[in-house]
């Protein structure tokens, strides 16, 4: 049978589309749209309508959940914009980047133009190795992002680019020693000091359980004049899992149990900023602390924000670890200063 040119090229179009190889038929893209619906959580403590907390009071919060194979694993987020768009990493190694939208009354109401993107190494090629792509902790300044990762531990920087993230632009020296790191209890707080306190916005870690002889969390100040080791005296049975510094220089640090009898817990923590200091032992009061009893589920990210009232927010996410009888969430409170 003769073919038109029109009618071979096409042939010729579905003949290499059927022979491709699985490798690169299965490849995913380079960024996914991926569609969220967003239940609203309306009172944090199950079946009561207090909203105060010690010093937070609950505004609203959303369950998130989408058809989409590779949402979820949600480790960290940072707003780009306050309240409103976001960057993100997940520890299965991803990007994720969306807009967290809000009601009239200043209530979180929806997740709206949710990307995915799959880290990458410095082929370009999408990385499937989980050792590898652990991300856990996040920082985001000046277009810069700086992620903290587990198991393979190293903190690497990266530039912002939503529609195209690329390999890591450097590493940076986390100055605790390699061999005081466990192997998932690594850095899961990566965050920047105040700009106009004694460390001038530089990079702060901490990592979520590596413990020092006296049993307390190694972190560090990893840049700046006044850069160092220092630890976080452990309280209790909690890890951490991230941290945010306020607007007067204290450190506020997400922290999470888990037990099978007690199931999870969740806990605001505030480290007094004068005690962020190489070679000290920071420490701080306990803000509030929830059990299953609260909406809450594996909560692992936070980030704070000022709005447009002048409100502090402290916004929180979980992890869901791709699992049916876990959740995603996104939490939003007041931080009272009075």
């Amino acid at each position: 049978m003769i073919l038109s040119g029109g009618r071979a090229r096409r042939t010729l179009f579905a003949c290499m589309l059927a022979c491709v190889s699985p490798a690169v038929a299965a490849q995913r893209a380079p960024v996914e749209a991926v569609g969220i619906s967003a239940r609203p959580i309306t009172q944090f403590h199950t079946g009561h309508d207090e909203t105060r907390f010690g010093p937070l009071e609950f505004v609203g919060g959303l369950e998130m959940t989408s058809p989409a194979r590779d949402f979820g694993a949600l480790s960290a987020l940072r707003f780009l914009k306050p309240g409103s768009d976001f960057i993100g990493v997940a520890d299965t190694g991803f990007w994720f980047f969306g807009t967290i939208t809000h009601d009239a009354n200043k209530r979180p109401s929806g997740v709206t133009n949710f990307r995915m993107q799959q880290m990458v190494d410095a082929s370009g090629q999408p990385i499937d190795r989980k050792w590898e792509i652990d991300a856990e902790g996040l920082a985001v300044k000046d277009g810069i992002a700086t992620v903290g990762f587990e198991r393979d531990h190293r903190v690497a920087q990266f530039k912002i680019d939503p529609d195209n993230m690329k390999a890591p632009i450097r590493q940076l020296d986390y100055l605790v020693p390699a061999r005081e790191l466990r192997q998932n209890r690594g850095f899961e707080t990566v965050t920047h000091a105040n700009p106009y306190g004694q460390h001038e916005g530089a990079l702060v870690v901490v990592s979520e359980r590596s413990l020092d002889t006296s049993g307390n969390v190694y972190a560090a100040i990893i840049e700046g004049p006044h850069k160092g080791v220092f630890t976080v005296k452990r309280n209790g049975d909690f890890d951490i899992t991230d941290g945010a510094f306020l607007p007067d220089g204290d450190l506020l640090l997400l922290e999470r149990s888990f037990s099978i009898a007690r199931g999870v817990k969740m806990r605001l923590r505030r480290i007094y900023g004068e005690s962020v200091e190489k070679g000290a032992v920071a420490d701080g009061p306990v803000l509030m602390e929830a059990d299953i009893g609260y909406q809450i589920d594996n909560m692992e990210g936070l980030d704070v924000w000022t709005r447009d009232d002048g409100a502090l927010i402290v916004s929180l996410i979980s992890d869901d670890n791709h699992s049916i009888l876990q959740r995603n969430l996104y939490l939003e409170f007041i931080l009272h200063q009075d």
